[in-house]
Protein backbone atom coordinates (compact mmCIF):
# COMPACT_ATOMS: atom_id res chain seq x y z
CA UNK A 1 0.00 0.00 0.00
CA UNK A 2 3.18 2.45 0.59
CA UNK A 3 4.34 2.28 -2.55
CA UNK A 4 1.22 2.69 -4.42
CA UNK A 5 0.83 5.55 -2.13
CA UNK A 6 4.02 6.89 -3.23
CA UNK A 7 3.17 6.96 -6.92
CA UNK A 8 -0.07 8.08 -6.23
CA UNK A 9 1.62 11.45 -4.63
CA UNK A 10 4.06 11.57 -7.19
CA UNK A 11 1.58 11.62 -10.08
CA UNK A 12 -0.62 14.22 -8.04
CA UNK A 13 2.51 16.45 -7.77
CA UNK A 14 3.53 16.53 -10.65
CA UNK A 15 -0.16 16.93 -12.24
CA UNK A 16 -0.57 19.68 -9.63
CA UNK A 17 2.51 21.35 -11.22
CA UNK A 18 1.09 21.20 -14.80
CA UNK A 19 -1.33 19.14 -16.80
CA UNK A 20 -3.66 19.94 -19.90
CA UNK A 21 -6.74 21.36 -17.77
CA UNK A 22 -6.57 24.67 -16.55
CA UNK A 23 -6.39 23.53 -12.96
CA UNK A 24 -2.45 23.56 -12.50
CA UNK A 25 0.42 25.80 -11.01
CA UNK A 26 2.16 26.62 -14.54
CA UNK A 27 -1.08 27.96 -15.91
CA UNK A 28 -2.26 29.68 -12.47
CA UNK A 29 1.20 31.50 -12.15
CA UNK A 30 1.12 32.33 -15.86
CA UNK A 31 -2.63 34.00 -15.29
CA UNK A 32 -2.58 35.51 -12.22
CA UNK A 33 1.33 37.06 -12.12
CA UNK A 34 0.21 40.42 -11.66
CA UNK A 35 -2.28 39.97 -9.00
CA UNK A 36 -0.55 37.01 -6.85
CA UNK A 37 2.73 37.18 -7.08
CA UNK A 38 3.70 36.79 -3.31
CA UNK A 39 1.79 33.44 -3.67
CA UNK A 40 2.84 32.22 -6.50
CA UNK A 41 6.18 31.95 -5.55
CA UNK A 42 5.65 31.01 -1.86
CA UNK A 43 3.58 27.68 -3.38
CA UNK A 44 6.28 27.60 -6.23
CA UNK A 45 8.62 27.30 -3.95
CA UNK A 46 6.75 24.40 -1.92
CA UNK A 47 6.24 22.46 -5.18
CA UNK A 48 10.05 22.59 -5.82
CA UNK A 49 10.93 21.13 -2.65
CA UNK A 50 8.15 18.31 -3.33
CA UNK A 51 9.32 17.79 -6.25
CA UNK A 52 13.33 18.06 -5.25
CA UNK A 53 12.45 15.24 -2.19
CA UNK A 54 11.59 13.09 -4.58
CA UNK A 55 13.92 13.62 -7.71
CA UNK A 56 16.92 13.28 -5.60
CA UNK A 57 15.59 10.17 -3.57
CA UNK A 58 14.40 8.38 -7.20
CA UNK A 59 18.03 9.85 -8.10
CA UNK A 60 19.84 8.34 -5.59
CA UNK A 61 18.01 4.90 -5.32
CA UNK A 62 17.73 4.10 -9.32
CA UNK A 63 19.66 6.31 -10.64
CA UNK A 64 19.52 7.43 -14.74
CA UNK A 65 20.08 4.09 -15.67
CA UNK A 66 16.73 2.83 -13.74
CA UNK A 67 14.88 5.91 -14.85
CA UNK A 68 15.72 5.31 -18.21
CA UNK A 69 14.96 1.63 -17.80
CA UNK A 70 11.57 2.33 -16.87
CA UNK A 71 10.94 5.19 -19.71
CA UNK A 72 11.86 2.33 -22.06
CA UNK A 73 9.69 -0.16 -20.52
CA UNK A 74 6.65 2.49 -20.69
CA UNK A 75 7.48 3.59 -24.28
CA UNK A 76 7.71 -0.04 -25.02
CA UNK A 77 4.22 -0.98 -23.52
CA UNK A 78 2.99 2.24 -25.58
CA UNK A 79 4.25 1.50 -28.99
CA UNK A 80 2.41 -2.44 -28.21
CA UNK A 81 -0.63 -0.46 -26.80
CA UNK A 82 -0.44 1.53 -29.99
CA UNK A 83 0.12 -0.63 -32.24
CA UNK A 84 -2.93 -3.03 -31.70
CA UNK A 85 -5.13 0.13 -32.36
CA UNK A 86 -6.00 0.48 -28.60
CA UNK A 87 -4.33 3.64 -27.88
CA UNK A 88 -4.21 6.34 -30.18
CA UNK A 89 -1.45 9.14 -29.63
CA UNK A 90 -2.62 11.79 -31.55
CA UNK A 91 -4.35 13.88 -28.55
CA UNK A 92 -2.53 15.98 -27.03
CA UNK A 93 -3.88 16.61 -23.76
CA UNK A 94 -3.72 12.58 -23.52
CA UNK A 95 -0.10 12.64 -24.37
CA UNK A 96 0.77 14.85 -21.82
CA UNK A 97 -1.29 12.80 -19.11
CA UNK A 98 0.88 9.80 -19.99
CA UNK A 99 3.81 11.68 -19.64
CA UNK A 100 2.93 12.76 -15.87
CA UNK A 101 2.18 9.18 -15.75
CA UNK A 102 5.33 7.93 -16.71
CA UNK A 103 7.29 10.68 -14.42
CA UNK A 104 5.47 9.57 -11.82
CA UNK A 105 5.77 6.24 -12.68
CA UNK A 106 9.82 6.77 -12.12
CA UNK A 107 9.53 8.68 -9.14
CA UNK A 108 7.14 6.28 -7.78
CA UNK A 109 9.62 3.31 -8.22
CA UNK A 110 12.51 5.76 -7.13
CA UNK A 111 10.63 6.69 -3.90
CA UNK A 112 10.06 2.89 -3.22
CA UNK A 113 13.00 0.97 -4.50
CA UNK A 114 14.49 0.00 -1.43
CA UNK A 115 11.25 -1.82 -0.30
CA UNK A 116 11.04 -3.18 -3.57
CA UNK A 117 14.26 -4.48 -3.73
CA UNK A 118 13.93 -5.98 -0.35
CA UNK A 119 10.41 -7.52 -0.70
CA UNK A 120 12.18 -9.05 -4.06
CA UNK A 121 15.89 -9.85 -2.50
CA UNK A 122 14.79 -10.29 1.31
CA UNK A 123 17.46 -8.44 1.85
CA UNK A 124 17.93 -5.22 4.22
CA UNK A 125 19.09 -1.96 2.26
CA UNK A 126 20.78 0.16 4.68
CA UNK A 127 22.70 4.15 4.16
CA UNK A 128 26.31 4.08 3.84
CA UNK A 129 27.98 6.81 6.07
CA UNK A 130 31.18 8.09 5.30
CA UNK A 131 33.05 8.58 8.97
Amino acid sequence: MGILLRWLGAFLLLAAIFNPTRWNYVTWARDSWDTQTPLIVFIGLILAVAAMVYLVATMRSIGILGALVIVAIFAAGLWVLSDWGVLGLQNSALNIWLGILAMSLILGVGMSWSILRQRLSGQQTTDEVDG
